[in-house]
C-alpha cells in the first residue's frame, strides 16, 4: 500500500527531553519516514510515511527505536472475520492485512474466524478496509469484549439452508435417479408428465436451491473467482453453475447440442449444493465441540455476586465488582473475583483452574480465585483482581492465544493451499480437454462429468483445518488438566525434546525449609529441645527460624519468654530463656563460643543442621530441610519412560543438590551455579538435543528463555510468567509429563489430519479425472464427489475431537 500514512504509537524508556531528542533522531533517521516526533508525557511516537513507504519502513522504524534503547510499543489487535471458509480465504485475508505498511504481525485463524494483528498504529480503519477489499468483512473486536461464536452462528444458518436445501433436492433426485434405482418409475414418468416436463420441474427446483441455499457459494467463489484469488467456494460455483448451465440448455436449447449428448444433471447440482451444506454444518457442530475448553473456562465465572454496599449486602453483576469490594461468598457458591479471605473458613474446590481435584483449606489472609468453588464454609473476601485482571481471565486469554497459534508447520501447509485451487481449476480444465479429444463417444457428457467432479471433490478446507483444529483441542485440553501454552508453538516445540532439566528450589522441592528431624542430646526431649529452639527463632525472620517455629506449633507446643536476643549474621542467635543462655546456630557459632559438638548424627539427605546450646553445653540437633514434593519421583520416573533424559541444574549447595537427585534418581546434576551459570549449562546439553527447562519463572528468566520450551512452575496468581511458554497451573512438576504428552498426541494427531487431507486430494482428483475409467469403466459422480468432498473435512476435525480424551501423562 503505497500511501502516506500516519502511525501513532506508544514508547518505551523516554525519562527526560534528551530522550525525545534521540527518539525522534531515530524514527527521522530511517528512509521512508517523512516526519517523527515524540511526546515525553504520554510517551509515545508519532511517524509520517513518505509515499511510497512499505512495511520494511516500519520494521526500520522499529529497529532504530530499539537500537536507539526507546523501543517501540506495537499495538495488538483482534478482529472477527466474516465469510471465510477455505485455507484460500484464510491466506487472501492474511496476505491483504499484511500488506499495509504499519503491521508489524498478522495471523489469521480459519477455525475461529479471526484475525490477530500486530501494529504501529491504534486506528482499525485500515485493517477493516483492507479485509473489505480481499471480499470480507472484520470487525474489532475491543479489550475484554465477548467473542462472538462462529461455530455456532454457522451452525444455525447452515441448518435452515441444509432444510431448505434438503427438501427442494429430493423430488430432483426422485425424478432425475429414481428410474435407474426403480425402472417402473422411469416409465410412471414418461407416461404421466413426460421426459420434458419432468426436466423443466428439475429446472425451477434446482435454480430455487442455487439462487437460495446455495447463492453463498456464488455470492463469495464468483468474486473471488473474477479477482483472480478463486477459493473453495469458487469451485463449488463453477462445477455447479457447469451441470446446471449443461441441464438448462439440454432442456431449452437442445439444438446447440451435439447430436447424442442431449442429457441433463440437474440432480447433480442440487445435490452437491446439499451435501456440501451438510458437510459445513457437520464441521461447524465439530469445531463448537473444539471450542468447548474456552466455553467451559468463561462459563466458571458466575453472573453475579454479594457485595458489601452502603453497610447492605447487595447481589449486583459481576461486571459492576470494584477492586476493594468486599464480597460474601457462600457455601457452595462459585467465587466471582481473585481476592483475599477477611474471614471465615472453608475449603475449596480449585480443580477447574488447577486440575488438582483434592479442595484446598481457606482461612484469613488466603488467596482466592474466581471461578473456584467454595465448600462448606462462609467466607468473607476483599477483591484485588476484578475483570480482565483475574487468574480466570488471564488463563482464558492464554487458551485463546495458544488455540489461534500458528505452528511452523502450517507455514508449509498456507504455501500449499495457496497454489491448490488455482491447481484444481488447471487440472479441470485439462480433464474436459482429454475427454474431449480421447473419451468415447459422446465425448461432451464425460467431459463434463469429469470436469465438475474435479472441482467438487477437491478440498483445500481438510488442509486448512488439518492443524489449527488439532492445536486448539489439544491446548483447551491441556488447560483442562492444569497446563497452560502460552505460546502455541511450544505445542510444536516440547514434543522434539529429548532432556527435561529441572531447577531444584521450588519446582521439585516445596520451595521452603521444614522441620524434617529432631535429635535430642542425652538430658534433652524431642519436645523440650524443639521448644527452647523455637522460642528463640520466633524472633528472628530467617527462613530456617520459621521452619523451626512452624515444627513446633505443629505439635501445639507453648513457646518460652525471651530475653536479651542478639542476631549473629551468617551464624545464629544469642538469647537468655528462663535465665540460661541459648545458642541456636550453625557450627561456626558453637566454635566462636567454644561449645564443644561431636560428630553429627545421621540427618535426612539435603537437610541442614541446627545446632542447639544451653549454657555452654551442647543439648541437640535439629535438621530443617526443603521437602520433595510428593509427585516429584513419579515424574521424573514418567519422563524415563518417556525416553528423556533428566537433569537438574541448581543455585543451591552441592551437598543439598545431591541429597534430593539421590532421592529422585538424578544423575546429571550442575549445583551452586547463579542464573548465568543455569543458562550456561543449558546450551551446554543443547548439544545433544533440544532441552526443556522446568523452573519456578522467578529467578531463572534467562534460562526459561535460553531453553528450547521453558515451562514455569506456577501456583495461584503466579501463573503469567512471562519468560515461559508453558505454565504448570497447580505447582505440581507431574504437569510436565502432561504437557509432553499432550505435545506428543497433538502432533501425531496433525500428522493424521495432514496425511488424511493430502492422500485424500492425490488419490482421488485422479479418480474423479477419470483415471479408472480406462480400465474398470468408472466415472464419479459429481454427487459422490460432493459427498467425498464433505465428508473430508468432517474426517479431520473429527480425529482432531480425539484429543480431547488425552490423560495425565
Amino acid at each position: 500500500m503505497s500511501i502516506p500514512q500516519t502511525l501513532g504509537f506508544d514508547i518505551d524508556g523516554m525519562t527526560c527531553g534528551a530522550c525525545v531528542g534521540r527518539a525522534e533522531k531515530a524514527m527521522a533517521s530511517v528512509a521512508g519516514v517523512a516526519r517523527a516526533e515524540a511526546n515525553l508525557a504520554t510517551h509515545t511516537g508519532r511517524v509520517v510515511l513518505t509515499l511510497g513507504a512499505d512495511a520494511a519502513v516500519v520494521k526500520g522504524v522499529i529497529g532504530a527505536l530499539s537500537a536507539a534503547g526507546y523501543p517501540a510499543i506495537p499495538v495488538r489487535q483482534k478482529f472477527d472475520i466474516d465469510g471465510m471458509t477455505c485455507a484460500a480465504c484464510q491466506g487472501r485475508v492474511e496476505k491483504a492485512i499484511r500488506a499495509l505498511p504499519d503491521v508489524v504481525q498478522v495471523h489469521v485463524n480459519l477455525l475461529d474466524g479471526s484475525a490477530v494483528v500486530t501494529r504501529l498504529n491504534t486506528d482499525p480503519a485500515p485493517v477493516l478496509a483492507a479485509v473489505a477489499t480481499a471480499g470480507y468483512v472484520a470487525r474489532e473486536l475491543a479489550s475484554g469484549a465477548p467473542r462472538r461464536d462462529p461455530a455456532a452462528a454457522d451452525e444455525q444458518a447452515l441448518k435452515a439452508r441444509l432444510w431448505i436445501a434438503a427438501i427442494l433436492t429430493l423430488p430432483v433426485f426422485v425424478l432425475e435417479m429414481g428410474g435407474h434405482l426403480y425402472p417402473p418409475l422411469h416409465h410412471l414418468i414418461a407416461r404421466t408428465i413426460g421426459t420434458q416436463t419432468s426436466w423443466v420441474i428439475q429446472f425451477l427446483l434446482t435454480l430455487a436451491v442455487l439462487a437460495g441455499p446455495g447463492l453463498g457459494f456464488f455470492r463469495i467463489g464468483l468474486p473471488a473467482l473474477a479477482k483472480g484469488a478463486p477459493d473453495m467456494n469458487s469451485l463449488v460455483a463453477l462445477g455447479t453453475l457447469s451441470a446446471f448451465g449443461f441441464s438448462t440448455v439440454a432442456t431449452f436449447f437442445p439444438s446447440l447440442l451435439p447430436i447424442g449428448t442431449r442429457a441433463v444433471y440437474f440432480e447433480a447440482a442440487a445435490v452437491i449444493v446439499t451435501l456440501i451444506l451438510l458437510g459445513r454444518l457437520l464441521e461447524a457442530r465439530a469445531k463448537g465441540r473444539a471450542g468447548a475448553a474456552i466455553k467451559k473456562l468463561i462459563a466458571l465465572r458466575p453472573a453475579t455476586a454479594l457485595v458489601e454496599r452502603d453497610k447492605a449486602q447487595v447481589e449486583i453483576p459481576v461486571e459492576d465488582i470494584r477492586r476493594g469490594d468486599i464480597l460474601h461468598i457462600r457455601p457452595g457458591e462459585r467465587i466471582a473475583v481473585d481476592g483475599l479471605v477477611r474471614e471465615g473458613e472453608s475449603w475449596v474446590d480449585e480443580s477447574m483452574i488447577t486440575g488438582e481435584p483434592a479442595p484446598v483449606a481457606k482461612a484469613r489472609g488466603a488467596a482466592l480465585v474466581a471461578g473456584t468453588v467454595n465448600g462448606n464454609g462462609a467466607l468473607r473476601m476483599r477483591a484485588t483482581a476484578v475483570g480482565g485482571e483475574t487468574l480466570l481471565a488471564r488463563i482464558v486469554a492464554m487458551v485463546e492465544e495458544a488455540q489461534g497459534a500458528r505452528l511452523p508447520v502450517q507455514d508449509l501447509v498456507n504455501t500449499i493451499t495457496g497454489w491448490f485451487v488455482p491447481a484444481i481449476l488447471a487440472i479441470a480444465v485439462l480433464t474436459v480437454a482429454v475427454w474431449l479429444v480421447f473419451g468415447p463417444d459422446p465425448g461432451l457428457p464425460y467431459a463434463l462429468v469429469a470436469g465438475v467432479s474435479v472441482l467438487i471433490i477437491a478440498c483445500p478446507c481438510a488442509m486448512g483445518l488439518a492443524t489449527p483444529t488439532s492445536v486448539m483441542v489439544g491446548t483447551g485440553r491441556a488447560a483442562e488438566l492444569g497446563v497452560l501454552f502460552r505460546q502455541g508453538d511450544a505445542l510444536q516445540a516440547l514434543q522434539s525434546v529429548r532432556m527435561v532439566a529441572f531447577d531444584k528450589t521450588g519446582t521439585l522441592t516445596m520451595g521452603r525449609p521444614d522441620l524434617a528431624a529432631v535429635l535430642p542430646n542425652p538430658g534433652w526431649t524431642d519436645d523440650s529441645l524443639l521448644t527452647l529452639a523455637a522460642s528463640v527463632e520466633a524472633l528472628s525472620e530467617h527462613p530456617v527460624g520459621g521452619a523451626v517455629v512452624r515444627g513446633a506449633k505443629a505439635l501445639a507446643l507453648a513457646l518460652l519468654p525471651v530475653s536479651g536476643m542478639q542476631a549473629l549474621p551468617g551464624r545464629g542467635l544469642i538469647a537468655t530463656v528462663g535465665g540460661q543462655t541459648v545458642l541456636v546456630g550453625n557450627a561456626r557459632l558453637m566454635d566462636e563460643q567454644a561449645v564443644r559438638f561431636g560428630p553429627l548424627p545421621d540427618l535426612p539427605p539435603g537437610s541442614t543442621p541446627v545446632l542447639v546450646a544451653v549454657d555452654g553445653v551442647a543439648a541437640g540437633v535439629l535438621a530443617v530441610a526443603d521437602r520433595i514434593k510428593p509427585s516429584a519421583k513419579a515424574t521424573i520416573a514418567a519422563l524415563r519412560q518417556m525416553g528423556l533424559e533428566v537433569a537438574m541444574v541448581t543455585g543451591d549447595t552441592a551437598g543439598a543438590a545431591a541429597g534430593v537427585a539421590a532421592e529422585l534418581g538424578i544423575t546429571d546434576v550442575r549445583a551452586g551455579v547463579l542464573p548465568e551459570g543455569k543458562r550456561d549449562a543449558i546450551r551446554n546439553w543443547q548439544k545433544r538435543g533440544p532441552v526443556a527447562f522446568v523452573g519456578d519463572g522467578i529467578n531463572d528468566a534467562p534460562v526459561l528463555a535460553a531453553a528450547d520450551v521453558g515451562i514455569a512452575i506456577g501456583t495461584g496468581t503466579d501463573v503469567a510468567v512471562e519468560s515461559a511458554q508453558v505454565v504448570l497451573m497447580s505447582g505440581d512438576p507431574s504437569g510436565v509429563a502432561t504437557a509432553i504428552r499432550i505435545s506428543r498426541h497433538t502432533m501425531a494427531n496433525i500428522r493424521q489430519n495432514l496425511f488424511w487431507a493430502f492422500g485424500y486430494n492425490v488419490v482421488l482428483i485422479p479418480v474423479a479425472a477419470g483415471a479408472l475409467y480406462p480400465v474398470f469403466g468408472v466415472l464419479l459422480s459429481p454427487a459422490l464427489a460432493a459427498g467425498a468432498m464433505a465428508l473430508s473435512s468432517v474426517l479431520v476435525v473429527s480425529n482432531a475431537l480425539r484429543l480431547r480424551w488425552v490423560a495425565r501423562g
